[in-house]
Order: C-alpha cells, then structure tokens, then sequence
C-alpha cells in the first residue's frame, strides 16, 4: 500500500511517500480503506516542529480521515465490514475528563490517516452520517469537534446569544454552522472583506474586515450589546479586541495561544479589570464528544465547508496550500487509489 511518512529533520521535505506492506487486524483492531483525509492547523506545526506533544518517529500525518472498513479482528465489536467511520483525535480519550495518560493522538503519537489503508483499535473510532460524502466526512474530527466543545463543553449555547467566530478556517466555519443549528446570532471577522458575502451565506448575521476596521472590538460590542461566546482562534493578534467585543460575563473560549512567531498571548489588564469574562480552553474533545456531535451533523445534514481537494500524490501541494492561509474551510487530500464504496458496489 501507499503511505505517507514524516522523516528527516521536518518541513515539507519531510513528507515521504511510502510502498509498505497491508496492515493486518489484530483481534480487536479494525483495517479502513482510507478514502479522504483534511489537514489542520495542528498538523503544519508537527509538520513543521513547534507543535508541544513531540511526534513519533517516521509517523504516518493527520488525524482526520475518512474511509470504510474492509476488515476486522476475530474480537470486534464495534464494527463490521463495509461501515464508514472516522478515527477519534485523541484515540484513547472514550468520556469523562481529559488526563495525562490519554494524550496519545492519531498522526502525533499513533499513525495517523495519510495512507492507502489505515489500522486503528476499534475503539479509536466512530461511525459516520450518511449524508456525508468522503471528502465532506474527513474533516470533523480535529476541527468540528474543536468547534462543538468550545460552543457546548462548558453550557449550551442559548438561542438568541451572540457568538464570534474569527478568520475562515475550519474550526471558525464549523463554529459559525453550529452555532446556527443552536439559534444563536453570529458576528463573524475576517481578514478579507470579499469573504463577507461567503460568510453571510452561511448564515453569519453581522460580518467585518478587519483591513476596513482594525479596532473591530468596541464596533461589534456596540452593534450587538456584547458577545456572548467567542470562539478564539486568531490568538495574539486578535485576543485583545475579541476581549472588548465580549459581555460583562461573556465566555471566550481561547483556542490559539501562540502566533508562528512564537508571540503569546497577553491579557491587556485595562480592559480586563472592567470585564468579569471568563477565558478558558478546550482540547478537541473525547470520543463521547465526537459521536453527539456527529448525531447533531446527521440530525440537521449539516454540510462541511471544504476549501479544496487534492489527489494523494499531491499531499505536499496540499500542506503549501493550507500552510499559505488563505483557505475558506477545510484542505482535504483524496485517499489513493480509489476503492469503490459499499453504496457505488450496490448500484
């Protein structure tokens, strides 16, 4: 099979294409035909070295994938030949809180999704809706599911509340899509002021540039009497307006706290002593987590937002498109020579 490895001192040249033998199940693992994987922000930091939980060596990249099973161990359960799952972030994370002992996470600490065929213990992954085709169904795990939790983990959003999202990537789409199914209102910043009608399209009630209106912070607290939750992922060079855009008790969920020159984020204290804000963080999510949260996608057949698709042997080209920043959803790599699924046998 084919198969994606990062070796060597990192960067792109360090994403080496690989012939390697096919995986066999062990008795409670499971063989997926991968048929799409997507690139997060996490995996050009591993890629490029300065992400904190230190890769494997010779790792195989990316956590999100997508495919169907074409084999099982003698002992799985969860599972049958011909499902279409997903793998869970982090893979041994199943309910309850996050701890030490459950850091290890596919294309960091276990062999990720960029390869022809992926081997993952049965409990590493979960079902996917039916109404999602490969491509769309590659991207949730890493992004969607940090978008659920920092909307849902601490209280679910009320309908009518204001939530921020920041900039056009995946976890900012996500977030926007979400808070829509909840009823709440969406302010929404970018960069680009062409993106604003994109943004509105997908629901988003108030959109600014902020190349028309760098101080956003104190606009969109007036134009909507404070944000309710702000979903924060522009980091250093946004965390002080998002902080003057927010409610007296408003919550903003601090996703991004390092920019790629390694500047932190800081709490400007003049704004901060006139706010009783709460900040806090979420790490992606569990199992548990990702499974509500697929049931919420198939429920409404909320559809991702994809920015573009690559062919597998083009997975460097993928990573310079997704590293140059200028995406609207979610980079996706096809899987490598296409299987056909259950449904196209069918027909």
């Amino acid at each position: 099979m084919q198969i994606y490895r990062l070796e060597g001192q990192g960067g792109i040249d360090g994403l080496a294409l690989r012939e390697e033998a096919m995986p066999r199940p062990g008795p409670h693992q499971i063989v997926v035909k991968v048929s799409a994987a997507s690139i997060n922000r996490r995996d050009s930091m591993i890629l490029n070295g300065t992400y904190p939980l230190m890769p494997r060596p010779s790792i195989v990249p990316l956590s999100d994938g997508a495919g169907e099973v074409m084999a099982i161990g003698d002992g799985v359960t969860r599972f049958a030949v011909g499902d279409r799952v997903t793998g869970s972030y982090f893979a041994r994370w199943i309910d309850g809180r996050m701890h030490p002992g459950l850091v290890d996470q596919l294309g960091c600490t276990l062999d990720g999704m960029l390869s022809e065929y992926a081997l993952l213990d049965e409990q590493w992954a979960v079902r996917l809706p039916d109404h999602l085709d490969w491509h769309e169904a590659a991207t949730l795990s890493c992004a969607g599911l940090t978008a659920w939790s920092a909307l849902t983990g601490a209280e679910n959003p009320k309908p009518g509340q204001w939530v921020l999202v920041i900039g056009s990537g995946g976890v900012a789409l996500f977030a926007l899509q979400f808070a829509k199914l909840a009823g709440c209102r969406v302010a929404a910043v970018t960069s680009r002021a062409e993106k604003a009608d994109r943004l509105g399209t997908l629901g988003a009630d108030l959109v600014i540039a902020t190349a028309e209106t760098p101080e956003w912070g104190m606009k969109l607290r007036e134009a909507t009497g404070g944000i309710d939750i702000v979903v924060e992922t522009g980091g250093p060079a946004t965390f002080a307006q998002s902080l003057m855009a927010s409610s007296l008790y408003g919550r903003i969920v601090l996703l991004t706290v390092q920019d790629q020159k390694g500047q932190s984020v800081e709490i400007p204290g003049s704004v901060y002593q006139r706010s009783l804000a709460t900040i806090s963080r979420v790490f992606v999510g569990s199992r548990s987590a990702l499974e509500a949260m697929l049931a919420a996608v198939a429920t409404h057949r909320l559809k991702p937002v994809i920015d573009g698709v690559f062919p597998f042997a083009e997975a460097r080209e993928a990573y310079r498109h997704f590293q140059q920043g200028d995406v609207f959803g979610k980079v996706v790599i096809d899987g490598a020579r296409p299987f056909p699924t259950r449904q196209e046998r069918q027909q």
